[in-house]
């Protein structure tokens, strides 16, 4: 088990590199994982190889899978609450203001 433990640690290693040091290494990184003959590493080798140019894009930024899921999962229920705008532009309009960061307070009564 020593191979994919080490397999997954040079994969993990890749975030954040630089596109042009990542993608050399993804690519020795993919046919030393196709050789492994582990099916839990051939396949998703196989996935990233296929999908390689897309891969890298995730790369060069450096995020992390579980803040992309977090914004695309915050869009999706976005979706479904401007059910029923007549316009695109107020769904776009929605989407920008939950995205912004903008920190919109309500009037408090005065007392």
């Amino acid at each position: 088990m020593g191979g994919a433990r080490q397999l997954e640690e040079l994969l993990r290693g890749l975030l954040g590199r630089p596109i042009g040091r990542a993608g050399g290494e993804l690519k020795h990184w993919v046919s030393r994982a196709s050789r492994s003959r582990i099916p839990e590493i051939v396949e998703p080798a196989g996935k990233i190889r296929r999908r390689r140019p897309d891969v890298l894009r995730t790369i060069g930024p450096g995020y992390p899978n579980a803040r992309l899921e977090a914004f695309d999962n915050g869009n999706k229920v976005t979706v479904r609450v401007a059910y029923g705008f007549h316009h695109v532009t107020n769904l776009i309009s929605l989407i920008m203001l939950r995205c912004g960061g903008l920190d919109i307070r309500l009037p408090e009564p005065v007392s």
